[in-house]
């Protein structure tokens, strides 16, 4: 079984913060940077204002199968950050899709079929 294609150091983390560039709605923000390398990573940032433990692990889940499902659309080599707003706490599914397919669009990494 593979390993899920995720971002876990802090060193990486703060290297894409700092050097990619970022856009926003109003469920989440993106940040964006391209990278050498097959296949795109995801990580996902949910801080404790968003809700307790089991809300933050709900909406992470959500994003990473979200991610999953549609990670054959994207550009390759990109390292993803998504970093969860208030609002998403109470969004549904289909919304999380909705707003990180948005912003896949801005940042144009997503493949047009």
């Amino acid at each position: 079984m593979r390993r899920f294609p995720s971002i876990k150091k802090n060193r990486e983390f703060q290297n894409i913060y700092h050097e990619a560039r970022s856009y926003a709605n109003r469920l989440l923000v993106m940040y964006v940077k391209k990278r050498d390398g097959e296949g795109s990573r995801i990580g996902v940032s949910c801080s404790k204002k968003i809700g307790n433990s089991v809300v933050r692990h709900t909406v992470t889940r959500r994003l990473r199968e979200i991610f999953r499902l549609n990670r054959e659309r994207l550009a390759t080599g990109a390292d993803i950050i998504v970093v969860v707003r208030r609002n998403a706490e109470t969004a549904s599914y289909q919304d999380l899709e909705k707003a990180y397919l948005e912003l896949c669009g801005r940042h144009h990494i997503i493949l047009l079929n």
